[in-house]
């Protein structure tokens, strides 16, 4: 127990106990000196010498051999270390020939270093070149020193009982049934497939996957975790440093194991965006990209096809590389919901606009452009609150360009709209890409694009008070700016009327939300964990807020927004909620949101309803409340917040 950790403790106290004038000339207990070498190089051996006789060599140079060809050290870095053990055990010799004496200690006179250097092989200003030299490798050992000398993945392994790391397969199974795998026989015949042979990757598999295993056993489902690993290893097996960053990163095999052991979705995603592992190390670079900078990014990637498939392929990828970085950073616990949620709206704000782009370029070259296009955004993606999975709800609007018939701009854009609907909808192994168009006047009877002056018309005389209130969190978000603003500008006075809302309008929207209750409910769905439909749930916070904006947003303009955590808190500013109530408000609505965003990760699928029990329960749980000691607690808090927030609905929509 702790043995990693009390070598490493020993290598410290050595470096203290060096005289503060010779730190930086000791060659051999100095920071990058012989003993950094010969510590790094002995505890490998002592952690993996247990099951593999071939690291059993008491010379330095033999074991790092060793070491490096049976691949628990990287090639160029057990080159680099080589090297530098030669040239330092030569300088060593050099200084003690001198005169004849032990010492570790490099002078500091010219004359001394320049017969140093010319010993050593240097003839052109020797003492120069000498001192560069060292220093280089001095750095090198320094830092190969720490990589693998306090390399997480080593006190792992060393935690691995001796016996454990060489079971026959009766008694691995009986191991692995105690750590908490379901199938020890199925999870046997993975850890064989990874192991199986003399090549160097199925040694750093062997090297990797005794502290593989506890790790998922901690995880929601080590089983479903190891088939992951195995699916994600074959398929990344060509790629030469997937198993390099594994053995030698410092948490990327213990954050890679929690991923693997709790989302079915992300081992598909890495399958096909692998290069978000090497990310997985630094938290900072995972979680901490600025969502306009990736936008930019993706616009510019796609504008560089010529090709129209390749440009939506390019988007495609982009997304998905986002889609895997975002939900990485979510499940390991470095973002909170709202920052996940604004980071899937911008990248399929971009993705749309990259898309329509390259799709308008294309029209315009077989027929002229004969309209300008705007793109609005509605729902979630209106109110930068998507989900994973979740459609892009949106209002396709066009103006004709000069010279041009309403019904030939029409029939332009329309063919633009169809085309970046097919081409983002396509079938394919990422999460779908629906485009959904079913808020636009007349539903899916109408057309899927109006000009300006036919929607102008429309929301004059016909549009019903649901269409005032979906028009909300309206917001343009993709195609030409000046025509989004303008639609924008059009519809202001129809969603924030002036005047707010009278008896009737109220009653109506009242009586559309009782149906939804009753009649959208998926049948067999319990009412009390439906994250979206359900008591408490999305859509009763959502449609409490909606029915203050069309009361009261003519006169109180922060509430002319089209998100839902801003638009509560400028309810309270305004007197229109009290703090507490908007606290229970909000909380609800933080909380099923990031419940829903779990469940669809760990399920791989979009879902709005909360699992009842098993792993999949336990895995949600373990994403949206860490802290809790069992998934009954988080159902329990999941259930009392809910039920504290329906009674504000209550009150607030149905009576107030």
């Amino acid at each position: 127990d702790g043995f990693v950790g009390d070598v490493q403790a020993m290598r410290r106290r050595v470096l203290e106990t060096i005289p503060a004038r010779e730190a930086d000339r000791q060659l051999k207990l100095g920071a990058g000196g012989l003993r950094d070498v010969e510590f790094a190089v002995q505890l490998l051996q002592l952690v993996h010498g247990r099951t593999d006789e071939r690291l059993r060599d008491p010379g330095t140079l033999h074991a790092l051999d060793a070491l490096t060809a049976r691949g628990y050290v990287g090639r160029e870095d057990g080159e680099a270390l080589h090297a530098a053990y030669e040239f330092l055990r030569t300088l060593e010799h050099r200084i003690q020939l001198q005169h004849l004496r032990r010492t570790h200690v490099v002078p500091t006179d010219d004359a001394s270093l320049r017969r140093l250097g010319r010993g050593m092989g240097f003839t052109k200003d020797p003492a120069k070149a000498l001192d560069e030299a060292w220093a280089h490798h001095r750095r090198e050992v320094r830092r190969l020193h720490e990589k693998l000398f306090y390399r997480p993945l080593l006190e792992a392994v060393a935690r691995v009982p001796g016996e454990a790391l060489r079971l026959s397969a009766a008694s691995a199974e009986a191991r692995l049934s105690a750590l908490g795998y379901a199938a020890p026989d199925g999870a046997l015949r993975h850890i064989e497939a990874l192991t199986a042979g003399v090549s160097r990757r199925a040694a750093i598999q062997r090297a990797l996957l005794p502290a593989l295993l506890e790790m998922l056993a901690e995880t929601p489902d080590p089983d479903g975790g190891l088939l992951a690993y195995r699916r994600v290893s074959e398929a990344l097996a060509g790629t030469d440093w997937y198993l390099r960053v594994l053995r030698d990163e410092a948490a990327v095999v213990e954050r890679l194991a929690t991923l693997l052991g709790t989302s079915r979705l992300v081992p598909d995603l890495i399958v096909r965006a692998p290069e978000v592992l090497r990310l997985l190390g630094d938290p900072e670079q995972l979680a901490g990209r600025d969502t306009a900078e990736v936008a930019t990014s993706l616009r510019q990637a796609v504008n560089r096809q010529s090709y129209l498939g390749n440009a939506v392929a390019a988007a495609r990828s982009l997304r998905r590389q986002e889609l895997l970085r975002v939900a990485s950073a979510d499940l390991l616990g470095f973002v909170d919901v709202l920052t996940v949620c604004h980071a899937l709206s911008s990248v399929w704000v971009a993705v749309l606009q990259a898309t329509l782009a390259v799709v308008d370029r294309a029209e315009a070259v077989a027929a002229g452009r004969r309209a300008r296009i705007a793109v609005i955004g509605m729902g979630r993606l209106g109110g930068a609150e998507l989900g994973y999975g979740s459609d892009a709800d949106v209002l396709f609007v066009c103006e004709p360009a000069e010279g041009v018939s309403d019904s030939d701009a029409v029939r332009y854009a329309g063919r633009v709209a169809q085309s970046v609907r097919k081409l983002l909808g396509a079938p394919s192994q990422d999460p779908a890409l629906q485009v959904d168009v079913d808020l636009r006047p007349e539903g899916r009877q109408g057309p899927i694009v109006r000009t300006l002056e036919s929607y102008r018309t429309y929301y004059g005389k016909w549009s019903q008070v649901w269409e005032a209130q979906a028009l909300l969190r309206a917001r343009p978000i993709a195609g030409d700016e000046e025509l989004g603003a303008r639609f924008i500008e059009m519809v202001d006075p129809v969603r924030y009327p002036d005047g707010g809302l009278d008896a009737a309008r109220i009653r109506e929207i009242r009586r559309i939300k009782a149906r939804v209750d009753t009649e959208r409910l998926p049948r067999g769905a319990d009412p009390a964990t439906h994250m979206k439909l359900g008591r408490g749930g999305l859509a009763d916070i959502e449609w409490t807020l909606q029915l203050l904006q069309l009361r009261h947003a003519h006169e109180v303009p922060g509430l002319r927004t089209t998100s839902t955590v801003d638009g509560l808190t400028v309810a309270v500013e305004a007197d229109l909620v009290d703090e507490v109530d908007a606290t229970a408000l909000r909380e609800a609505w933080l909380l099923a949101t990031h419940t829903r965003n779990a469940t669809t990760l760990v399920r791989g699928k979009v879902s709005d309803q909360l699992p009842a029990a098993g792993r999949e329960l336990t895995a949600v749980a373990a994403v949206v409340r860490p802290d809790a000691e069992d998934p009954g607690e988080f159902v329990d808090a999941y259930r009392r917040t809910l039920r504290r927030a329906r009674g504000v609905v209550e009150r607030l929509f149905y009576e107030g």
